[in-house]
């Protein structure tokens, strides 16, 4: 008798019903509480609820780029898009109240135009694209008496409130030591921790997977402790032994990446070094005695160097390189201004500009009854348009679900609840919920349309749960036409453009690495390089790249079969830029042990660049500018 097996769920679908998971955030729903709530109760005993609508707003916004990480991280995550969201409120209100509709739409369009090109450098530089296109949604399309300059005030009041509770209140459980680097050291212990998990995996299924979470956790840190500062070094020795103890990581990150490589198991004593090294970080105490393992093999020397080293900078603390490579405005612009940013940023202003012009129509024509704002659905539109919440038929069927979720829940509670009382305790509820809800989009989506509704009927308008389902679902469609039309150019803009800065990274590393192999060596074999800290940067910008990439093409797999076609192939070139930078690193340490790169990596290190100029050309990928092919002969061919 054969057993019948569920349906496998088309991709697109799968994903718009995947949710993360993890531990309830409650330092973060204690700030969600604590700000847009009582940000209103106040501006509305005072007199002023159409500045804080604005400023509770603006708490929200901040709420959703309240995430785990560094405090100083945070002010950069919540600060630059709160910055941006205060300018667009001032360009709509503006330039709403001084033209007409037909000049405000192709305005709203430019600047949809420049935020999605800027949205393509990166995470903090997309979420200051998406609140400057919601604050110009929001100054255009609800009219308030406070002039512009007024209300951008209120929106910098309400996203500092929340930054301020962000750099104030101290995480629960994370007390040791100076509190305001909780997050740093749980950054950086988790670094240790992941280096440990891979050293249990040597040799098994799950080495690959165990590497890449290496990767995530070295980002994390990297990104925690190189936020924005006053000063250009480290001002306190709580931080200088928080940086010392990351640098310390790297050779561990890096001989247990040559563990894996060679693919042959460990005992389990390796793995109890980094353990207690990460109890050290999260307890800010002294790591003791560290079980030394065995040395038969380049790598597991490699591996006890690094841990009598990590033993060493634990004790002195005195800073370290965070191998970060800077990246110059003129790089930024780069990136803004090539196929990533250039078809974002069109499709960002076809679907923005368009939702601007047919709101104002609707408006203008009374279809909106007494209801006075249209900017729901150019401000639906920009995050239907958000290639960073996921793929765009996820996006859209969750947030058709969530707003109809959330207006149909609001429309139900504004019923029997006391106004103002009762919407002013719904929405800081609401600001409570937005950290667990944001590990779904409909979710997110219900909380905010929850959260939104109680706003603006605080502020003085009337229930309008029933027209906000129908400008949702207008947006869903623009998005969605707007989405599948051709565009100048190769489609698939935004991964192979990871795909290119992935390739550019690998073959930087590789190049180095290659040159400390033609370096003359001094002293014997195993004697540290003085170009590692080099190396160090240049393999974590590899595996960052790399990491990107793979986030890029996930989202572009789960698309619509219309829109993943075209970067069908992008896994597997990805796939073997992570062998190349593995193989990379275990030449590296190899060479550091013996002084030459040995036999075995040098066959499978051609074997994958063979195998990798192939895919590349399949994918339209340009060689790299770095000429290696003679580099190859001496090298490989040994």
């Amino acid at each position: 008798m054969s057993r019948r097996t569920a349906p496998e769920l088309p991709p697109w679908l799968a994903h718009a019903l995947r949710a993360q998971r993890g531990p309830v955030p409650w330092n973060a729903v204690t700030r969600g509480a604590l700000s847009a709530g009582p940000l209103l109760l106040v501006s509305v005993q005072t007199g002023l609820s159409s500045l804080g609508v604005v400023a509770a707003i603006a708490a929200m916004l901040a709420g959703i780029n309240d995430r785990s990480g560094s405090r100083r991280l945070s002010v950069k995550r919540i600060g630059a898009p709160a910055l941006a969201g205060a300018t667009g409120l001032v360009v709509g209100t503006y330039t709403g109240q001084e033209t007409g509709a037909v000049v405000l739409t192709v305005v709203l369009t430019v600047v949809g135009l420049a935020a999605g090109g800027m949205s393509a450098v990166g995470p903090v530089a997309s979420a200051a694209g998406t609140q400057l296109l919601v604050g110009s949604a929001i100054g255009a399309g609800m009219p308030l008496p406070e002039p512009g300059w007024l209300r951008a005030l209120a929106f910098l009041v309400g996203a500092g409130w929340l930054l301020v509770l962000r750099l104030a209140l101290p995480t629960p459980g994370s007390l040791a030591g100076d509190f305001r680097f909780d997050g740093e050291r749980q950054a950086v212990a988790g670094v240790y921790e992941a280096v440990a998990e891979l050293l249990d995996a040597v040799g098994g299924p799950d080495a690959i997977r165990r590497r890449a979470a290496l990767t995530a956790a070295l980002d994390h840190a990297q990104d925690a402790l190189a936020g924005p500062r006053l000063r250009r070094y480290a001002s306190s020795s709580a931080e200088r032994r928080l940086h010392a103890q990351y640098a310390a990581a790297l050779p561990l990150a890096e001989a247990a990446t040559a563990l894996a490589w060679a693919g042959e198991a460990v005992t389990e004593r390796a793995s109890e070094g980094p353990r207690r090294l990460a109890a050290a970080v999260r307890g800010n105490t002294h790591t003791g005695p560290l079980p030394a393992p065995s040395r038969s093999a380049p790598a597991l020397r490699a591996l006890d160097d690094a841990l009598l080293h990590a033993a060493e900078a634990f004790d002195r603390g005195r800073g370290g390189d965070l191998h970060t490579r800077s990246r110059s405005a003129r790089d930024r612009l780069r990136t803004v201004f090539g196929s990533a940013g250039r078809e974002y940023g069109l499709r960002v202003a076809l679907c923005f500009g368009a939702g601007s012009a047919v709101a104002q129509a609707l408006h203008r024509g009374q279809w909106y009854g007494q209801h006075e704002h249209w900017y729901w659905l150019p401000a639906t539109a920009v995050f239907l348009v958000k290639p960073d919440l996921g793929p765009l038929a996820s996006r859209v069927l969750n947030r058709a679900a969530g707003t109809v979720l959330g207006a149909l829940l609001f429309a139900g509670l504004a019923a029997v609840l006391p106004h103002p009382e009762g919407l002013i305790a719904l929405v800081a509820l609401s600001g409570a919920l937005i950290p667990v809800a944001t590990r779904h989009f409909a979710a997110q989506t219900a909380v905010v349309t929850v959260l939104v509704l109680a706003l603006v009927m605080v502020g003085g308008e009337p229930q309008a749960s029933a027209g906000r389902i129908g400008e949702t679902l207008l947006a869903c469609a623009i998005v969605l036409i707007v989405g599948h039309l051709p565009m100048p150019g190769q489609r698939g803009g935004g991964v192979r453009a990871r795909l290119v800065a992935a390739n550019e990274a690998a073959y930087a590393y590789l190049t180095h690495v290659l040159d400390e192999a033609d370096a003359p060596r001094i002293g014997t074999p195993g004697t540290p390089s003085g170009n590692r800290a080099t190396r160090w940067t240049l393999r974590r910008e590899a595996y960052r790249t790399l990491a990107e990439a793979r986030a890029a093409i996930s989202r572009a797999a789960h698309e619509l079969p219309a829109l993943a076609r075209h970067t069908e192939g992008a896994d597997r070139v990805a796939d073997l830029l992570e062998r190349l930078v593995d193989t990379t690193t275990a030449c590296a340490v190899h060479l550091d042990d013996t002084g030459r790169i040995g036999p075995r990596h040098q066959e499978r290190l051609t074997a994958v660049l063979t195998e990798l100029t192939g895919r590349a050309e399949d994918m339209g990928l340009r060689p790299p500018r770095t000429p290696l092919a003679g580099r190859h002969a001496r090298h490989v061919t040994g």
